[in-house]
């Protein structure tokens, strides 16, 4: 699609939304807000907005009392804007780790997070906004020039590799690799997608649906002298995990959004791939580009094929690009 001036940017003149939806967060809020505060980006050009719905803990009140030290007269890093929308959906899903990643649950949990996210995209974006960052809360980690690193590939839609810490009884961290939702298509994918009713969401990384395919997290090299030297290479997606995606904002303008609904067999992040692709607009990820996602310590089983980096199968072609 159309390019962008990138002098703007680079410049810090762009004007940039950060999307945050919010269910049982108040935990996460204090790294949350630290992270922010640490963003190279000019906080004069960004504006802040949060979902909360459906919470049973503190997040409301937590949220409030953060964004008020945030915004203190008296702070000269505070942001531009900040707005808090609040929606509860009737979402009544289990929320321990286990039940909310268990494969039963996947269906109407990426349904409702679509819902969400949409609900907060259409009450937030404004005309002058040039750029959407939609951030997960639970992020422990990233390079304090992630928006305009991820700006500078000029791409409709792009995102990081997300990893976690993970530390073995020796102290050494496993980098353990989180999001499974970011990934390139397979033939066996698009046979098993071919043969399912168009309502069903084919839920990525359970033993019900063995898709093979090529997923952004195991494309990094594990060497981090290597990653670094790699740091800006790019490969093409078809699917996309929500922890950390830049969006140029004409691409939700035109129409492209979290489907609520089984969407090509996909919903959320992963529809929302599938229709920003249907209509055009390219879709990215940088596999050696590392954001550290909080550990869930989900346990092994009902993920398959994660404990090792799985051959890619023949006939499926991994496309890359090197540099910005």
């Amino acid at each position: 699609m159309g390019g962008t001036d990138n002098s703007s940017f680079v410049q810090g003149e762009d004007r940039v939304l950060i999307l945050t939806p919010l269910k049982d967060a108040a935990s996460h809020l204090d790294t949350h807000f630290r992270l922010l505060s640490e963003l190279n980006y000019p906080h004069q050009s960004i504006d802040l907005a949060f979902l909360v719905g459906d919470s049973k803990d503190d997040t409301h009140n937590v949220l409030k009392d953060g964004l008020k030290r945030l915004q203190a007269p008296s702070n000269p890093s505070r942001f531009r804007s900040t707005m808090i929308v609040e929606k509860d959906f009737g979402d009544d899903l289990p929320q321990t780790v286990e039940e909310r990643h268990s494969f039963k649950a996947q269906g109407p949990r990426r349904k409702g997070i679509g819902r969400a996210r949409n609900y907060l995209l259409y009450a937030a974006l404004k005309p002058e906004h040039q750029w959407v960052l939609w951030r997960d809360v639970d992020i422990v980690e990233n390079p304090s020039t992630v928006i305009e690193d991820l700006m500078k590939h000029d791409k409709d839609v792009i995102v990081p590799n997300i990893w976690f810490h993970r530390y073995d009884a020796n102290g050494k961290d496993i980098q353990g690799r989180y999001d499974y939702n970011s990934w390139q298509e397979s033939w066996r994918g698009r046979r098993l997608r071919s043969k399912l009713d168009k309502d069903t969401i084919l839920a990525e990384g359970y033993k019900e649906y063995r898709t093979h395919r090529s997923y952004l997290n195991w494309m990094a090299h594990d060497n981090l002298k290597k990653r670094q030297k790699n740091l800006h290479k790019e490969v093409a997606l078809d699917g996309i995990g929500g922890v950390n995606i830049l969006v140029k904002a004409e691409v939700h303008r035109s129409g492209i959004n979290f489907p609520c609904y089984a969407f090509e067999n996909q919903a959320d992040t992963e529809g929302f791939a599938a229709m920003a692709k249907r209509a055009g607009y390219g879709v990215f990820g940088l596999p050696n580009y590392v954001v550290w996602h909080i550990d869930t310590e989900e346990k092994e089983g009902n993920l398959y094929g994660r404990k090792k980096k799985k051959k890619k199968d023949k006939g499926d072609h991994v496309k890359v690009n090197d540099g910005v």
